[in-house]
């Protein structure tokens, strides 16, 4: 059981024994606009929405339907060109069984890990600005679709600096200026603070969204490698908060090997 799905369990069951209408932090609240079946039901059957100027629409509520990419990002790929330290630290933090991810300590995941986390996450759509709000530690991130370039000198951050343009009924979206602390996923991919990640999102219809990741880390990788992962359009919930560090009683039990 996800960490999400504890939490829907609990509340609903704190719900039934206080006889509320609704469960709390709207995690059944209908989606305004959502088209309905005959019994009420969302019907999620349609195709891909546009806003007004024809712009793809990818606002709403958004979630990896497996475990599959967040525990390996390679999981499909037949080799991955590893530079010989990092083809190292990633078979040591396999043999180790994870034990120093970040994740451990309840230091934020980065890009594309955010993207295959169990939890949902909210694309909020605005001129010239995509928000992308993670219920998975409550972290935000800003992918500026005004123009502008990438900053020169970039302070390194965990999440980086996003840029954004449309290509088609494609956001394609450029992150740099990490602090390669993060790992790709829970098996170990290790990245530096040479990372570059282009993200493609494209809408296929209503409730599913296609992502092609490219990872390009000289320092890490002898050439830029991609993988593929999907979205599934979450209805009628919320996101609700997520604080990893608030009695994490976990550290003591990553004993490795």
């Amino acid at each position: 059981m996800t960490i999400r799905n504890f939490v829907l369990a609990a509340t609903g069951f704190a719900a039934f024994l206080a006889a509320a209408p609704a469960p709390a932090q709207w995690l059944n609240y209908p989606t305004p606009g959502l088209a309905r079946t005959k019994d009420g039901k969302p019907d999620l059957s349609g195709p891909a929405p546009k806003l007004a100027d024809g712009t793809p629409d990818l606002s709403g509520i958004w979630m990896e339907p497996g475990l599959k990419y967040l525990i390996n990002v390679a999981a499909d790929l037949k080799d991955v060109p590893f530079q010989p330290w990092a083809f190292e630290e990633y078979q040591r933090r396999l043999d180790t069984r994870g034990k120093d991810d970040p994740n451990n300590l309840c230091l934020p995941s980065g890009i594309p890990e955010k993207d295959a986390v169990t939890s949902p996450w909210k694309i909020v759509q605005t001129p010239g600005l995509i928000l992308i709000l993670y219920e998975s530690r409550t972290i935000y991130r800003q992918i500026f679709t005004d123009g502008r370039k990438m900053p020169v000198d970039p302070n390194p951050d965990w999440q980086g600096y996003s840029i954004g343009h449309w290509d088609g009924d494609t956001l394609v979206v450029e992150t740099a200026g990490t602090n390669g602390k993060a790992w790709l996923d829970t098996n170990g991919h290790p990245v530096t603070d040479a990372l570059k990640v282009i993200e493609r999102f494209h809408r296929r219809d209503f409730a599913h969204l296609d992502l092609e990741i490219t990872i390009d880390d000289p320092k890490a990788y002898t050439k830029p490698w991609t993988f593929k992962q999907t979205a599934d359009y979450q209805p009628d919930t919320e996101l609700i908060e997520y604080i990893c560090e608030e009695n994490n009683r976990d550290v003591g039990h990553f004993v490795g090997k």
